[in-house]
């Protein structure tokens, strides 16, 4: 026995079936990001709602979409290379667990 399963997306603001060209359409608004789905007569609506704001705004790219307070390193660091190099230099580094932080900046100036 052979079965179908039929996965419909309804339209989130009238709640009519969305058609093919509707979509989920993402946004975001003051730090929080929303999506929507929509029929292709309310993502047109949308656009058009916003069309004057969009053409006033400044473009924002390479942001987090959750606005992550942390910071990635520079650069992916080689922690054999580091403690080989903080042998070189005698200084004491365990085999095993994390380097400190003051460690790997000390590399990275060095190098």
């Amino acid at each position: 026995m052979a079965q179908k399963t039929i996965v419909k997306t309804y339209d989130d603001l009238d709640g009519s079936e969305v058609d093919g060209d509707g979509k989920s359409v993402s946004f975001s608004l003051e730090g929080t990001s929303y999506e929507i789905d929509l029929s292709s007569k309310n993502v047109e609506k949308l656009r058009e709602d916003l069309r004057v704001y969009v053409e006033k705004a400044r473009r924002v790219t390479g942001r987090s979409a959750r606005g992550s307070a942390r910071s990635a390193e520079p650069t992916p660091i080689d922690t054999k290379a580091v403690r080989a190099w903080a042998e070189e230099q005698g200084l004491g580094v365990s085999t095993r667990g994390r380097l400190s932080t003051e460690l790997i900046e000390q590399y990275r100036a060095a190098h």
